[in-house]
């Protein structure tokens, strides 16, 4: 058979588009067989308890006008809550942050600047966590335990790096929505339909109408036969994971279970 220079173009094209493709379907496989072997770590979204116990949450990134009417709320209630604060938000309101620790409450940690913490290296997670902590620590001589991500962004640094620094990653299982302006009513049904032992309740101390919501939300939890604790006092000590769910479970307890 003569080969051409025509068929010799094709010949040496085929091989070289195998080649390209092989190197391809092997890279692939790599990043499939890397993933498989990094599961995915889930941050705590509740408590596995059988205790009707819950947490309020809120979440402090800019303004501070209605903190103070918050806290007042919570003392009315006899209620102690977790609020996540921004390192910005801990520089600009100082007296804010004393009053929030002064008064019995959890101080989180919301990061720093508040970026989307899954776009940043692990190196930059840290530096978000440590400076937010040494803030904090300076006024109220406390470092904090607890992490909320900004946005709800997390990725797997993220949450094996708060280990590290013995810190919890905390998420949410009810949203109460306040951030889109509902009415008090539609907050309290929205938590009501979706309360359970351990539930973990995300508000901000910035909505428009959550201080006009917080009381019935209170009385609604209360009425349910509900106790109202910190995020600290929700979480249990000891070793732990979470399932698909981010429903966090003493590893001891999943043992006796299995015996």
């Amino acid at each position: 058979m003569i080969l051409t220079r025509k068929k010799l173009t094709i010949f040496f094209s085929c091989v070289l588009i195998g080649v390209i493709a092989l190197a391809v379907a092997s890279s692939t496989s790599g990043k499939i067989a890397s993933t498989a072997a990094e599961p995915r770590q889930i941050p705590i979204y509740y408590v596995d308890t059988q205790e009707k116990v819950c947490a309020i949450s809120f979440d402090a990134a800019w303004g501070n006008e209605q903190t103070s009417t918050l806290l007042d709320i919570l003392d009315q209630y006899d209620v102690k809550s977790t609020f996540f604060l921004v390192g910005d938000w801990v520089e600009n309101y100082p007296d804010d942050v004393k009053e929030i620790f002064s008064r019995g409450h959890d101080v989180g940690n919301h990061s720093a600047t508040h970026p989307h913490m899954a776009q940043l290296s692990k190196e930059e997670q840290l530096k978000e966590i440590d400076s937010c902590n040494e803030a904090v620590k300076a006024l109220t001589d406390h470092a904090p335990t607890l992490f909320r991500a900004p946005y709800g962004e997390y990725d797997n640094n993220l949450v094996s790096g708060l280990k590290e620094r013995d810190m919890y990653c905390v998420q949410w299982n009810i949203d109460s929505l306040d951030w889109k302006d509902p009415s008090p009513d539609e907050m309290v049904s929205r938590i009501k339909e979706k309360l359970c032992p351990g539930s973990v309740i995300l508000m901000h101390n910035g909505a428009t109408n959550t201080p006009e919501a917080l009381p019935k939300i209170i009385e609604m939890i209360q009425g349910e036969g509900y106790t109202i604790i910190p995020i600290s006092q929700l979480i249990p000590e000891g070793d732990y994971y979470t399932d698909h769910e981010g429903k966090m479970i003493l590893s001891d307890s999943a043992e006796s279970a299995s015996e």
